[in-house]
């Protein structure tokens, strides 16, 4: 039986693993538009069921061709960036007139994290990687365990229960950006209204043949006036 200084390691100190999520973030929306892909998040970083950050970027640009975002444990996005980065770099070394695509970049995440989770010691992350390249739209996504899939429109946390029923009601392959925008706001209420760890305070991204584009932060117009979020010993004017 392994003593626990050899479990430890040499140094007799424990290596960092993500056993829990500290600071994390919530849901993100993805869909496919006329044009490319569009991405949706707030800014939402909650300590435990403390909202404690309220300006956090969950969407990056990856590469030529790639957007990605990701909720799950914030530190452990930062490391994906990290292997993400150096991807890119190696690849850009070659100077082959090639660049990785939004395809290549998803199996590359796929096999991340299905071999963290091989390790026990997983990527506490659910992403979303949307990309244009040569004219071909992808969107697919990705979870901790490795489990993966590409769709016309995909979510990731509450976003899989809340807001995937409405894509499927109302998505279409020819929308507009307005359209996919609006659409995009719509599951983005719904989400604030009923997961706890969503904030009014968001982004919405695009990225197509010329790039990815991320909106400044704002916030959604609300109305908390319906009865079922009224306090029913205040009556009609309940305190919310």
């Amino acid at each position: 039986m392994a003593s626990i200084e050899g479990l430890l390691g040499p140094e007799g100190d424990n290596k960092s693993r993500t056993l829990n999520p500290y600071v994390t973030g919530t849901s993100v929306i993805g869909i496919k538009y006329k044009d490319g892909i569009l991405m949706a998040a707030d800014m939402g970083g909650s300590y435990g069921s403390t909202l404690r950050y309220k300006s956090v970027e969950r969407m990056k640009p990856i590469g030529k061709h790639s957007l990605l975002g990701a909720s799950g444990e914030i530190s452990d996005f930062q490391e994906i960036l990290r292997y993400l980065d150096e991807l890119i770099l190696y690849d850009n070394m070659w100077d082959d007139g090639n660049s990785l695509g939004p395809k290549e970049i998803h199996n590359y995440l796929t096999r991340v994290m299905y071999n963290r989770r091989n390790k026990f010691n997983p990527l506490w992350n659910s992403l979303v990687l949307g990309g244009v390249k040569n004219g071909q739209k992808y969107l697919g996504t990705v979870s901790m365990l490795g489990v993966h899939f590409e769709d016309d429109h995909v979510a990731t946390g509450f976003g899989n229960h809340l807001a995937r029923p409405i894509l499927r009601d109302e998505w279409k392959e020819d929308l507009s950006f307005e359209d996919g925008v609006k659409l995009l706001e719509k599951c983005m209420l719904v989400l604030l209204y009923r997961d706890r760890s969503a904030i009014n305070k968001l982004q919405i991204a695009k990225i197509t043949e010329e790039g990815v584009t991320i909106s400044q932060p704002y916030s959604l117009k609300t109305f908390w006036g319906f009865s079922a979020f009224q306090d029913p010993t205040k009556g009609a004017q309940g305190s919310w």
